[in-house]
């Protein structure tokens, strides 16, 4: 097979996916297209003023969070990725054997430790 034979062998294998990917991208810039040009389009300056629950806002909606609120949130993802990476081990365990096994529990032992290292600093507290 020439270079050009390989070629439209490996373009014709791929094809499918270029095409649902461009249906895609072609559907969503259609279908914002097609809003902005049916939208009723009355400007007031009730509908361009800033709406909180039905009250006046009172201060900035920029607030500063504390730096705990990201801590909590990162570690709730760190270990649910933890969870993640459990699931496809169990179900190939009897092919991995021993090592495999070996493997998981420095795994858990690493998030063991890190979890011990957050509880003792206070990140899991939400006070």
């Amino acid at each position: 097979m020439s270079g050009l034979d390989l070629l439209l062998d490996y373009l014709t294998r791929y094809f499918p996916i270029l095409l649902f990917i461009f249906i895609a991208l072609a559907f969503g810039v259609v279908t914002l297209v097609i809003s902005y040009l049916v939208q009723p389009k009355y400007p007031e300056p009730e509908k361009l003023s800033t709406y909180e629950c039905g009250s006046e806002p009172f201060s900035d909606a920029r607030m500063p969070f504390p730096v705990r609120y990201y801590i909590f949130a990162m570690l709730f993802v760190i270990f649910d990725i933890e969870v993640i990476f459990l699931y496809p081990w169990a179900v190939v365990f009897k092919k991995i054997g021993v090592i495999g096994l070996v493997e998981m529990m420095v795994f858990i032992g690493l998030f063991v430790v890190a979890y011990v290292y957050a509880w003792r600093k206070g990140a899991l507290e939400w006070d």
